[in-house]
């Protein structure tokens, strides 16, 4: 659980983690559960309108990555190896010794990586898109990662938003070059990985996500989830598809995103 000190801290505050000054926020009081945003991204716009709703009953932990939203960049790629032990260093920082973690798109990949490695930290896990392997993602992903360029993202509310709370605006052509290397050079997980993680886990995806639909139950099977549950009971893990639900209008189905993760975070310890 978190420290006293935590209990009352005011939103918006800096750690200085593995060279980075890291921006992360902290709203309500009770359980904490950790939010981590998805590429090019901030806290804002991965959870805004979830965050008010998840801090009415818990404390918060919303932490902004390396180089996105007010968290400046520094001179080194960015990697989930990286951004999960930031990730870990800050909870630690923090008083953190055990919390539930909510990640979103390269936060849910983050959220996996935070999993494996320090499994001491993670209680429960929602994941929500999230892929293990590079054939999780549908190819033509990758293939348009490699096209974009920072002047496509002219007009678009990410990088107005960037450029409303970076520290460095006229880095955002670099950022997008890091994005782009991370998904270029990403590998993921062994299947042994991520069958050791312990934690009960929500893998949440829309059914036309760029993530595979065979890959998500395949996450849920390696977590312990599929079988007849009258039969033998239901898994410690669950999985959720929501209908005509891409992968950037997942973080906006408030209601279903609300109502499933509130009540796998706040249910009896969970199953097989």
């Amino acid at each position: 659980m978190a420290t006293e000190s935590m209990t009352t801290a005011a939103p918006g505050r800096y750690a200085a983690i593995n060279r980075l000054s890291m921006y992360y926020e902290i709203h309500g009081t009770g359980r904490p559960l950790v939010l981590l945003h998805g590429a090019l991204t901030t806290i804002e716009g991965s959870f805004g309108r979830v965050l008010p709703s998840l801090a009415a009953t818990r404390q918060v932990i919303a932490v902004e990555q390396q180089g996105h939203g007010r968290t400046a960049d520094i001179d080194r790629p960015l990697t989930y190896e990286g951004m999960g032990r930031d990730t870990a260093e800050l909870l630690r920082h923090l008083g953190v010794e055990n919390a539930d973690v909510f990640g979103y798109s390269m936060g849910a990949a983050i959220a996996l990586e935070v999993a494996v490695r320090h499994p001491d930290l993670v209680r429960r896990l929602v994941l929500a898109s999230p892929a293990y392997t590079r054939e999780g993602l549908y190819p033509e992903m990758f293939e348009g990662i490699e096209t974009l360029t920072p002047e496509a993202f002219a007009g678009t509310p990410l990088l107005e938003e960037y450029t409303r709370t970076a520290p460095n605006p006229e880095d955002w052509p670099v950022l997008i070059e890091k994005v782009k290397q991370l998904d270029r050079e990403f590998q993921g997980w062994t299947a042994d990985e991520i069958q050791s993680i312990r934690a009960p886990t929500l893998i949440i995806i829309g059914d036309s996500d760029i993530v595979r639909p065979e890959h998500a139950v395949e996450i849920f099977q390696l977590l312990g989830g599929g079988g007849a549950g009258d039969l033998t009971g239901l898994p410690r893990s669950r999985l959720a598809v929501l209908p005509g639900t891409t992968h950037i209008t997942l973080i906006d189905r408030t209601d279903w995103l609300l109502s499933m993760t509130r009540e796998f975070l706040d249910a009896p310890a969970l199953g097989r």
